[in-house]
C-alpha cells in the first residue's frame, strides 16, 4: 500500500434510486411508529437500510483495497463525520427535553441510554433490558438507536477483518459468504427460543449487512459465466413480453428483478409483523427486496421513474437524521400523554421531525460532511464522549430527582418505584432452600421452612410480595414464570414462542415432595389475559394462545379451565389445602396519573380519578369467574377467595384508597394491597 499520505478512499458512483430505497426504508419506519395500523410492517425499513449500508460501504474497501489506498483511520474519520454531528444534536436535545418532562426514574433511564446511544451499543443495553419488568419501546426516546449500534459494531468490525485477509492474500468473497451464512444460520436457529438474542445481537444481524457485501463483491466482479446467464434470462423475459426482438441491453432484466423486489417489499410492509417471530426467515423478505432493487440499477423503470423521482431523492437525503429525530418526537408524545397520543399530535410530531431532519442535514451534516479542517473529528469525538459521560452520570445519580423539587410530591411519586425484588427471582431460594428452577422462571422464599407455596405468573408474584417483603408473616416460597398460568398438560404461545408454562405446575409438584413443610398452595394468575386475546384499558390485543400439549382441541377458555383444573386434582391428591385466587381488578391505566401531573404535557392534564366502573370489571371477569366455579366443580376440595370487596364498592373500583396505591402499574396489585390481601386471607383462614 502507498504511504498513509497517498490515501483516498474509493466511492461509487452515486446512484439516486439509492436515495429513493432509503426513503422508503425510513417513511416506512415512521410511519410504522406513528400509526402501526396502517403498516404493521413497517418496522422492516430498519433491514433496508442495513442492506444499503453494506452494499455502499463493501462497494467503497472492496475498491480501495483493490487501488492500494485503503486506510482504516480514514474510513473511520468519514464515519465520524458522517455520524457524529446528528447523532450529538439529537442526544443533546432529547436530555435537554428529559430534563423539564421525566421523572426521576425515567431520566436515569434515558440517561443510561444516552450513554449507550453515544458509544453506540445501545442494541446491547437495550438487550440485557429485555425481561418481564422492561418498559414498553414507546416510553424509550432512544429505543431507534438499536439498528445505528448494530450498523456501527458491523463498521468496527467488517473493515478491519477485509483488511487482515486482503493482506493475508485471502479470498474475501469467500470470507463474506462464510460470515454472512453464519450469521443467518444462526439467526434462524435462535428466533423461536431467542427472540430478544436475535433482534439486538449483532450476531444475528450482520447477515443483513454482508449480503449488501456480496452484492457489492458481485457488482465489482462479474463473472462471465453469470453475464451470460443475465444475458439469457434478460432476452428471455423479453421475449416472454413482447413480439420484437430482445435489445440486448439487460432492461428487461433489470425492470423483473426492481419490480420482484419491489413486490417483496409491499408485501413485507403489509403481511410481516413482529408477532411472527421476527427477524428471524422473515427478514430474508426486506434483505432479498433490497437486494433485487439494488442490483437492477439506476436503468430499470421502478428505479429510474418511481425510485428516482425528487421527492425520494429528497427524502433519501435527509432520512439519517429523519430517522434520529422521529423516534424521540414520538415517545415524549407518548409519554407526556400518558398513553397513544391523539392522531393530530403524533402527525405534528412526524412533521416536525421532518423540518428539523431538514435542518439537520443542510446547516450540520453537510457542512460538517465536507469539512477539512484537522480538528473536526477530534472535536466530534470528544463532543460524543462528553453526553455519553453526562448520560452515565445522570443514571449514576437516580435521574437528579431535585429537578422535580417544586413541581412534584417525591413522596406520593415513591409509591409508584416497586421494589425489585419482588417479581425477579433475589437468589432467596439458593439461600435458604439449596434450590433453583429453569432459567426464566421466579424463584423466590423467606425462610428454609416454607409453609405456604405460591404458584402462577407475575400476578401470584404481586401477591406474594409482602410476604418475601416481610410485611405480612407467612412462611412462603414462590416459583412462577412471567406470563405462565399454571396449567398442566397445557402451554402458553406468545406470538411464535413457546413459553413453555407446562413446565410450572411440573415444578411445583416437585418442590412439594421436595419440602414436606408446604401444606398450603395458593394459585393466582391474570385469567381473562390468557384466553380472551386482549389487555385491558390501555392495553391492546395480545399475542397469547393456550395449546394442549396433546394436540387436542378446544377453545381457549376449555384449555384455561382443563389446564388448571388437572393441576388443582393432582394437588389435591397430594393432600394439600389448595387455594384459586381470583385476580384482582384490573386497573386498566397507569397508576403515576393517580397521585401526579407529570412536569410539562401537551394537553391539560388533571389527576385521574383511579376508579372506574364496577360493571367494567365485572363485564372483564364474568367468563373468568364462570371458569373458576367450573374449577371448583371439578375439585370440590378446592377453596376459593374473591379480593374483589378490597377493591372495589357496589359502584366502583378503585385504584388509590386513603392516600395510597393499590397498584404497581396498569395490573398488578401494590406491596400495601397485597398486606390487605394476605392478611385477609389469613382472616379467613385460608392461610397459616
Amino acid at each position: 500500500m502507498h504511504s498513509s499520505t497517498t490515501y483516498s478512499l474509493s466511492h461509487p458512483k452515486y446512484r439516486a434510486d439509492i436515495d429513493g430505497l432509503r426513503a422508503i426504508a425510513v417513511l416506512s419506519v415512521v410511519v410504522f411508529h406513528a400509526a402501526p395500523n396502517w403498516m404493521q410492517g413497517g418496522f422492516i425499513g430498519v433491514d433496508i437500510f442495513f442492506v444499503i449500508s453494506g452494499f455502499l460501504i463493501s462497494t467503497i474497501i472492496f475498491n480501495s483495497l483493490k487501488a492500494q489506498s485503503f486506510s482504516l483511520l480514514e474510513f473511520y474519520a468519514r464515519r465520524v463525520k458522517r455520524i457524529f454531528p446528528a447523532l450529538f444534536i439529537v442526544l443533546a436535545a432529547c436530555y435537554a427535553v428529559g430534563w423539564y418532562v421525566l421523572f426521576a426514574d425515567e431520566f436515569a433511564h434515558l440517561g443510561m441510554h444516552t450513554s449507550a446511544g453515544a458509544f453506540f451499543v445501545s442494541n446491547l443495553a437495550l438487550w440485557s433490558e429485555t425481561g418481564p419488568l422492561d418498559k414498553p419501546a414507546s416510553a424509550k426516546p432512544l429505543f431507534h438507536l438499536w439498528s445505528l449500534g448494530i450498523e456501527e459494531q458491523f463498521y468496527i468490525v467488517w473493515p478491519a477483518l477485509l483488511v487482515l485477509a486482503w493482506k493475508g492474500r485471502y479470498n474475501l468473497l469467500t470470507l463474506t459468504l462464510v460470515f454472512a451464512t453464519a450469521s443467518l444460520a444462526w439467526n434462524l436457529q435462535a428466533s423461536v427460543k431467542q427472540p430478544a438474542t436475535t433482534f439486538f445481537s449483532p450476531q444475528t444481524r450482520f447477515w443483513e449487512l454482508l449480503c449488501g457485501g456480496l452484492l457489492a463483491w458481485a457488482s465489482l466482479h462479474q463473472h462471465p459465466a453469470v453475464a451470460g446467464l443475465q444475458s439469457k434470462l434478460d432476452r428471455g423475459i423479453h421475449r416472454t413480453l413482447y413480439r420484437s426482438e430482445p435489445m440486448g441491453d439487460g432492461l428487461a432484466l433489470a425492470n423483473a428483478l426492481a419490480l420482484v423486489g419491489a413486490a417483496l417489499l409491499a408485501f413485507g410492509f403489509l403481511k410481516i409483523e413482529p408477532a411472527l417471530g421476527y427477524p428471524g426467515k422473515w427478514a430474508i423478505v426486506p434483505v432479498l427486496g433490497a437486494v433485487l432493487i439494488i442490483s437492477a440499477g439506476p436503468q430499470a423503470w421502478f428505479n429510474r421513474v418511481v425510485l428516482s423521482n425528487r421527492w425520494a431523492v429528497w427524502f433519501g437525503l435527509i432520512s439519517f437524521p429523519l430517522y434520529l429525530w422521529h423516534s424521540p418526537l414520538l415517545s415524549y408524545a407518548h409519554i407526556m400523554e400518558g398513553g397513544n397520543p391523539r392522531a393530530d399530535i403524533r402527525l405534528g410530531a412526524v412533521a416536525l421531525s421532518i423540518v428539523l431532519a431538514w435542518l439537520t442535514y443542510r446547516l450540520v451534516e453537510r457542512r460538517v460532511r465536507f469539512a477539512k479542517h484537522r480538528l473536526v473529528v477530534p472535536v466530534l469525538c470528544a463532543l460524543m464522549g462528553a453526553i455519553g459521560a453526562l448520560g452515565w452520570y445522570t443514571s449514576s445519580q437516580n435521574g437528579f430527582a431535585f429537578r422535580l423539587n417544586s413541581k412534584v410530591d417525591l413522596a406520593l411519586l415513591s409509591q409508584t418505584i416497586e421494589p425489585s425484588n419482588t417479581r425477579l427471582s433475589d437468589g432467596s431460594c439458593e439461600k435458604f432452600l439449596d434450590f433453583s428452577i429453569g432459567p426464566g422462571a421466579v424463584c423466590l422464599a423467606n425462610t428454609s421452612a416454607p409453609e405456604v407455596l405460591f404458584v402462577g405468573d407475575s400476578h401470584a408474584m404481586s401477591l406474594n410480595s409482602a410476604a418475601v417483603l416481610g410485611k405480612v408473616s407467612i412462611q412462603s416460597m414462590l416459583i412462577g414464570n412471567h406470563g405462565c398460568p399454571p396449567l398442566m398438560n397445557h402451554s402458553v404461545m406468545d406470538g411464535k414462542v413457546n413459553k413453555g408454562c407446562n413446565a410450572l405446575p411440573e415444578e411445583a409438584l416437585k418442590v412439594l415432595a421436595r419440602f414436606p413443610t408446604i401444606q398450603t398452595v395458593v394459585l393466582e394468575s391474570r385469567g381473562p389475559m390468557y384466553f380472551s386475546g386482549s389487555g385491558y384499558g390501555i392495553e391492546g390485543p395480545n399475542n397469547y394462545s393456550i395449546f394442549a400439549l396433546d394436540g387436542s382441541a378446544a377453545t381457549q377458555a376449555q384449555m384455561f379451565q382443563q389446564g388448571y383444573s388437572q393441576f388443582v386434582k393432582a394437588l389435591l391428591l397430594r393432600q394439600k389445602k389448595v387455594v384459586f385466587v381470583i385476580g384482582s381488578p384490573e386497573l386498566g391505566e397507569e397508576p403515576r396519573g393517580c397521585i401526579v401531573t407529570r412536569p410539562v404535557s401537551l394537553l391539560n392534564k388533571t389527576l385521574s380519578s383511579c376508579s372506574q366502573d364496577k360493571s367494567k370489571v365485572d363485564e372483564r371477569q364474568a367468563v373468568y369467574r364462570n371458569l373458576v366455579e367450573n374449577i371448583q366443580a371439578d375439585n370440590p376440595g378446592l377453596q376459593v377467595y374473591d379480593p374483589i370487596d378490597l377493591f372495589c364498592d357496589d359502584a366502583q373500583c378503585y385504584g388509590l384508597r386513603n392516600g395510597k396505591l393499590l397498584y404497581w402499574d396498569d395490573d398488578h396489585i401494590s406491596t400495601w394491597a397485597s398486606e390487605l390481601v394476605l392478611n385477609d386471607m389469613r382472616k379467613q383462614k385460608l392461610l397459616p
